[in-house]
């Protein structure tokens, strides 16, 4: 006792000498105390909070104590003042104020969009649809206000189709329409449930709502999940209009049903087609979602598609058909912090989006479920195998994996437990992931989750809490690839580098149902206008309402044009430093195959200076060069006048892509190098969307690519009007390596003002 009172004031004492030495401006700081860290000697945290203020400063007051969302205070310190105060003893956090504008899906600031105004006035000729197709829709939502629209687009065909529960009077000028399709599903699976689902456009699940209010969802202020994010949420194009076709259900979504789904929203008139789906990766012509596409493309209809979270394991991506803008996931610069402190004294940040009583202020005992359980996986947390009497009101750390991580925090509860740390594993790495738990809880990374299963297995009697610390923004480093993402290489086609883009997918707000609680477990009976969670499936539809906002402001371009403009002008590093993106799965560089051409960057996007295009015959010719016999085209492209010709020869290189992929063959199965090199040829096109200008050529490779020649012929590209095109070839030429290596680079044309960049990914096998 006597040496941890000593040792606490030499503490104090040097806090208060550094805060002595530094002075500064005073500004606001929010203090996240760990509540049960409070020593004996104080009666209570009022008490103790106030101590450790003037520990640090004699001048500074206490502007607010928090004991429900936070535990700790508010305080006008210097920064050296903040710095003393973060090295006291049971302080968990000093994070200064930021100031918070009302925009809070967050992701229009993050993306730099929330002053721009790239969409022309709606009732125009410009005017986009956005096609969602997903679990329907709830049309009650503020999301779907028409407010201000004009009305709906002369070409518009689309109906908005009764049902249970729904009226055909729920669309609007912003939601303008409504279908649904389920007889692909109820063949499969029976009759549908309708104590449980609708037989009509309504959303049960939430997911719908929330993929198309972040795709095109018009501004609503006062916008959160119980007080986090608050603020105004709004989708990227709140100005476009939505129309929904209602395709999952709970058995989910069947590809008899999507095509239905998406043969309707072609005909209806939609511009962009959202979908948040995937079924893994197949061979074109049997992959029923990219038949769909291609013919969606042929009408001049973007595709946008979710990668798929699969990740982080290699070639997991879905929706690869190079007809399909391909979207993977990152973060944001916004947090949801909760803390664990141990009762050795140590504490660990993790994250929460727990809004109910919290925990007693004294620490309870913490257990690992793998030591609770009769169960081989009782690690796990699975229904029914935790057992009671060990667990009854315990912290209970389960591990991530199988079943969904709120569904473990029931179990937790069920068995009688009092809270439950969420420990990611290897899959899961360093990521973290949000949720609106049913009980106390916190995620962890995998490091976190290590340290405190050590101390619980190495100290007799363990002790914990959880102080779950509310919304935080101006996280960085930010974007980092989500570690659920999925990844290349291509399977179907190594040659196409696929994702195409990443977006914001981790910790999105966005519009929910009424049907279903935040977690969407049946025994979750709270309500809420608006959640937040994680995927592709939310990435995805941001990239389907900044193309809406391309295509409104530049109606004259192609799909691939938009899917271009998005590639060329996304970035791979930070700004400032230039370092790389990270992986969130390793806290390494991330890869094109992690990210594609990088994290969009839609005001750039809008003036990407050239691009690179394609129509249905480029996508053909594609096709013949992977040898496809004449039916299977005709599966793909609908016809067989769009077949191969004899005499000419077809280059899967000769893809006008905006990336690049090239897979070299190993001289032998070690991988030994041999003397001969081998040449890959790629050809390119590209067209000026932005005037005239001269474009000049640069190179770069890194690791295991620094081998590897690059020649581009010209390599100067002098464009004199919009419009015109301009050709180029590149050869890469490599001696062989390991097989499985791989390597990467960017090609850059840029005029001074515009960078038009495209990512290399090289593999030996």
């Amino acid at each position: 006792m006597g040496n941890t009172v000593m040792l606490r004031a030499l503490v104090l004492a040097l806090a208060v000498a550094a805060a002595a030495a530094g002075g500064g401006k005073r500004s606001t700081y929010i203090v996240h105390m760990a509540k049960s860290a409070m020593p004996p000697e104080y009666a209570d945290h009022g008490e103790w909070y106030g101590a450790s203020l003037r520990s640090v400063s004699a001048a500074s007051k206490m502007l607010y104590a928090y004991d429900t969302v936070l535990h700790g205070f508010s305080a006008r310190l210097t920064p050296a003042e903040a710095v003393g105060l973060a090295r006291l003893e049971g302080v968990l956090a000093v994070n200064a104020e930021a100031r918070y504008e009302l925009h809070t899906t967050r992701t229009p600031e993050f993306l730099g969009i929330a002053g721009a105004d790239l969409l022309p006035q709606s009732g125009t000729a410009a005017d986009v649809v956005v096609g969602v197709l997903d679990t329907g829709v709830w049309p009650e939502s503020p999301s779907y206000d028409d407010a201000g629209l004009g009305e709906v687009p002369s070409f518009w065909k689309g109906q908005c189709a009764a049902g249970a529960g729904f009226n055909a009077s729920a669309c609007n000028r912003k939601l303008v329409g409504a279908r649904f399709f389920n007889k692909g599903y109820e063949a499969a699976m029976g009759p549908m449930d309708t104590d449980r689902e609708s037989r009509s456009p309504r959303d049960d699940d939430g997911h719908g709502t929330h993929t198309s209010s972040t795709a095109a969802g018009a501004a609503v202020t006062d916008a959160s999940l119980f007080g986090f994010a608050a603020g105004t949420a709004r989708g990227m194009a709140p100005r476009a209009r939505v129309a929904v076709y209602k395709v999952c259900w709970l058995g989910g979504c069947f590809s008899s049903d999507i095509l239905a789904g998406m043969d309707a929203a072609v005909a209806d008139g939609c511009g962009v087609l959202s979908l948040s789906l995937g079924g893994g990766a197949a061979d074109y012509s049997r992959d029923s979602v990219a038949i769909g596409a291609f013919a969606a493309m042929e009408q001049n209809v973007l595709v946008s598609c979710s990668a798929g979270n699969a990740g982080p394991g290699t070639s997991t991506l879905s929706n690869v058909a190079p007809w399909i803008t391909t979207v993977g996931a990152g973060t944001l610069d916004r947090d949801f912090p909760a803390y664990v402190a141990l009762g050795n004294g140590n504490n660990y940040t993790g994250v929460s989006l727990y809004s109910g009583k919290p925990l007693p202020s004294t620490p309870l005992p913490i257990v690992y479920a793998a030591n609770a359980s009769n169960s081989t996986a009782g690690n796990l947390c699975m229904p029914g195998t935790l057992t009671p009497e060990k667990v009854a009101g315990k912290i209970v750390v389960c591990d991530r994996g199988v079943s969904a991580r709120v569904q473990k925090g029931f179990v937790v509860r069920d068995a009688g437990g009092a809270g439950m740390v969420l420990s990611n594993t290897a899959a899961n790495g360093q990521e973290l992931v949000a949720d609106a738990h049913l009980l106390p809880a916190a995620g962890v990374g995998e490091r976190e989750g290590i340290a405190i299963k050590s101390y619980v297995a190495s100290d007799p009697n363990p002790t914990a809490t959880i102080v779950v610390a509310g919304t935080q923004v101006g996280v960085h480093p930010s974007p980092v690839v989500a570690a659920f993402s999925s990844r290349g290489p291509n399977m179907v086609t190594p040659e196409i580098l696929k994702p195409d883009i990443i977006a914001p997918g981790v910790n999105i707000l966005a519009a929910w149902t009424g049907r279903a609680g935040p977690t969407g477990l049946a025994a979750d009976t709270r309500r809420v206008g608006f959640n937040i969670i994680s995927g592709t499936s939310m990435s995805c539809p941001h990239v389907s309402g900044l193309a809406a906002l391309l295509r409104s402001a530049h109606p004259e371009w192609s799909p691939a044009a938009v899917r271009s403009a998005l590639m060329t002008t996304a970035y791979a590093t930070y700004s400032g430093g230039g370092s790389p993106l990270l992986d969130a799965a390793t806290g390494a560089a991330a890869t094109p195959f992690d990210y594609g051409a990088g994290h969009v960057d839609p005001a750039r996007a809008a003036d990407p200076g050239l691009v690179y295009d394609l129509g249905a015959r480029d996508y053909v010719d594609f096709l013949c060069a992977l040898k496809y016999s004449p039916n299977m085209i005709a599966v793909v492209a609908r016809s067989r006048d769009l077949g191969c010709a004899e005499n000419k020869t077809y280059s899967v290189g000769g893809l006008n892509y905006p990336s690049f992929s090239v897979p070299f063959s190993t001289a032998d199965g070690d991988g030994g190098e041999s003397s001969a090199a081998t040449t890959v040829t790629h050809t390119r096109t590209l067209t000026s969307v932005g005037g005239a200008g001269t474009y000049k050529v640069s190179t770069s490779v890194s690791g295991a690519a620094r081998g590897v020649a690059v020649a581009v012929e010209p390599a100067v590209l002098a464009f004199a009007s919009a419009g015109e095109k301009k050709s180029y070839t590149v050869r890469f030429t490599s001696r062989s390596q390991p097989s499985g290596t791989a390597g990467f680079g960017r090609l850059v044309w840029s005029d001074g003002k515009h960078s038009v960049a495209s990512p290399i990914a090289f593999t030996w096998t």
